[in-house]
């Protein structure tokens, strides 16, 4: 539950696939990047544990990539030719958006009954850990998001979106490292929202947890993990929808003012994904087959 696919990395359509595909392809062995939970970070599993989770993880792996890559691949395609032929609209990235969304919710689904079962098998004093993992978590959250002022959280905010797009697009102009400056501000104290929205969701895992061999723990945990947003606060949903219609708007102004070097280096970056995925031994066998 540490990274929900490790996401908002640039923008809402950037961060839920390219930001984590990206990792897929160089790192497709750590379930983490694939699926909206992880218990590595949290607690450590005993060794009959790990064996259990290391063989579902293959098993997991497999079906990921033998059939959710190829959709990727096509989502790759259709994000490629948006910005080929410049129509990098709110529209368009609302689709491709809610596509991503879908692709992680089906992945979600898949693997909610191992983490059900693994859950289910741990004990007392793991459940302290992971419990103490979770606090020392908000914590330093609190002391690197929340705590500072509010003119600092967004001037890093604005730091962070950089960095992130020269990644993507190359450095950015005068006019666009000003947007990104306009688009911080209009976030606001979105931080406190979301670090609150993450505690409260933590909370009800925490409590789900202590209650794991009730008869209605299996649907809670699907619940927390699949339909996640019904759990969340009415102060975060506000949040978030802002949150994305802002990153929406970021994305396309940025577009309208790339350069073709910016425009050109974003798609090889694409390409580059794409190569990544391709290049993985289970999807070859998947396409031959």
């Amino acid at each position: 539950m540490s990274r929900w696919l490790k996401c908002l990395a640039v923008v809402i359509t950037l961060s839920l696939a390219l930001g984590a595909c990206s990792r897929m392809g160089l790192a497709y062995r750590n379930l983490d990047v694939i699926i909206p939970w992880t218990l590595s970070d949290y607690l450590d599993m005993n060794g009959e544990q790990k064996g259990w989770f290391n063989e579902r993880l293959k098993e997991h792996l497999s079906w990921h990539c033998t059939t959710q890559l190829p959709g990727y691949l096509d989502w790759l395609d259709r994000l490629q030719v948006m910005v080929e032929t410049n129509q990098v609209t709110d529209a368009a990235l609302q689709s491709r958006t809610q596509e991503a969304k879908q692709a992680i919710a089906q992945t979600a689904r898949e693997i909610t009954p191992s983490a059900i079962e693994l859950l289910q098998g741990l004990d007392d004093n793991q459940v302290a850990e992971m419990n103490e993992a979770f606090a020392k978590d908000q914590r330093k959250r609190q002391q690197d998001y929340v705590k500072p002022s509010l003119v600092q959280q967004i001037k890093e905010r604005s730091q962070r979106m950089e960095k992130r797009l020269d990644g993507w697009i190359g450095p950015l102009s005068p006019p666009q490292q000003q947007r990104v400056v306009d688009w911080s501000n209009a976030l606001g104290d979105q931080n406190t929202q979301w670090i609150a929205n993450r505690v409260h969701w933590q909370k009800q895992f925490s409590a789900a947890v202590a209650q794991r061999q009730s008869t209605g723990f299996p649907q809670r945990i699907e619940t927390l993990l699949v339909n996640r947003e019904s759990l969340w606060t009415a102060d975060y949903r506000k949040a978030y929808a802002n949150t994305e219609a802002q990153a929406r708007s970021l994305f396309v102004d940025l577009m309208a003012e790339s350069t073709p070097a910016q425009r050109q280096r974003l798609l090889k970056k694409i390409e580059g994904v794409r190569k990544d995925f391709n290049d993985l031994k289970c999807l070859k066998a998947a396409q031959q087959s």
